[in-house]
């Protein structure tokens, strides 16, 4: 259960850290859709381990292979599977663990709900079943570009504990984010962060952070009343991804400081269309898009893996110690850029779909 995400187009995850391999299967995705391996690689290999001196060095390739619902380079409209084999897989690294409870991670929690658990690399708690989501992603991105001409999607680091960038939100765009190893646009900022993850990974440590999205192209209409809103089923995305503890839309938490004619958005009439003049709601009012830029932020916690000896329990309910780990990401926020986008496009994909199949003409097909 828990394993399927969305409604008209569906992605199923599976796999394990470090078992045979991680993917997905895409169910609901339209037919006659250009896709390639390449392009679901190129999204994978900003999420992959060992792509910079910040991320962890576990040595993994990501190679994906479609092993259904692809016919000559076009969507078939049914099921995707795409499979990502393990290759650097340690499992031996992780023996102490099988009796021992690591501090903040789903050890507990997993041995709590199912009485057993795969404590080689976390199994399934593995941030590693991202892999599934990011090629899921891929392939919402270009359903989506095909859907809206305009469509743009940016994810970026803004803050990385207490070094915040300055980014114009309006005007940043993805080459900005990947010009460096921690993916913040802001050059000077993301200087002071390298040289902070580096140091905390010396001492041992880990440090968390903020990521923000901005979409564009996005039209009016986007989102159902009440239980599935865009912004709440924006929220349950994000904070499903591993790490999350937080998420904000718009002018967020901010808000409460404002008093209602200061945070209102007023309409106009610009270009010939009705905009809103101010942006505070995030692109999204009642649960529905209103074509302006859609725009939240997710903040993640420090990672749970260290480099230092903690106090923990065992399986068997003994009080213990458990030695520092190896393997980790000091910071998990540059390689959760690309998840972050992923799981956006997710959402956004299938509501498009749902109201594509009440508002439009029934006898179009989207690849043609």
């Amino acid at each position: 259960m828990g394993n399927t995400f969305g409604q008209l187009f569906r992605a199923t995850t599976f796999g394990e850290s470090h078992g045979g391999g991680v993917g997905v299967v895409i169910d609901g995705c339209p037919p006659n859709i250009e896709l390639s391996e390449r392009e679901i690689q190129g999204e994978l290999d900003r999420r992959r381990p060992g792509q910079s001196k910040v991320t962890t060095q576990r040595k993994e390739q990501d190679q994906c292979e479609i092993l259904s619902g692809v016919f000559e380079g076009k969507t078939l409209g049914t099921p995707i599977a795409i499979l990502v084999r393990n290759k650097d897989a340690r499992p031996e690294d992780y023996l102490e663990i099988a009796g021992k409870f690591r501090p903040s991670h789903a050890d507990f929690t997993y041995e709590a709900k199912y009485g057993i658990r795969n404590w080689q690399g976390g199994g399934r708690a593995s941030a590693r079943e991202t892999i599934g989501r990011v090629a899921a992603g891929a392939v919402a991105k270009k359903i989506l570009s095909v859907l809206y001409k305009k469509f743009e999607m940016v994810a970026y680091v803004t803050q990385i504990r207490d070094v915040v960038a300055k980014i114009n939100r309006s005007s940043v765009k993805a080459e900005h984010a990947e010009k460096n190893i921690v993916r913040c646009p802001d050059g000077a900022a993301a200087k002071k962060m390298v040289s902070l993850i580096e140091e905390v990974r010396g001492f041992g440590d880990s440090v968390g952070g903020v990521i923000e999205c901005v979409i564009r192209g996005i039209p009016p209409g986007l989102g159902e009343p009440v239980f599935d809103k865009l912004e709440a089923d924006l929220a349950k995305a994000m904070l499903s991804i591993p790490a999350t503890k937080g998420f904000e839309i718009g002018s967020g938490f901010a808000a409460t400081r404002m008093p209602g004619s200061q945070h209102n958005d007023p309409f106009e009439m610009r270009g010939g269309r009705i905009r809103a003049a101010t942006n505070n709601s995030g692109g999204v009012q009642g649960g529905i898009s209103n074509g302006e830029e859609i725009y939240f932020r997710v903040a993640f916690k420090p990672t749970a893996t260290i480099g230092r000896e903690q106090k923990t329990v065992t399986s068997s309910r003994q009080q213990t110690r458990l030695a520092a780990r190896g393997r980790h990401d000091p910071c998990v926020l540059p390689r959760a850029v690309p998840i972050v986008e992923a799981m956006t496009a997710l959402v956004l994909c299938d509501h498009a779909l749902r109201q594509r199949a009440i508002t439009a003409d029934r006898g179009s097909r989207i690849g043609e």
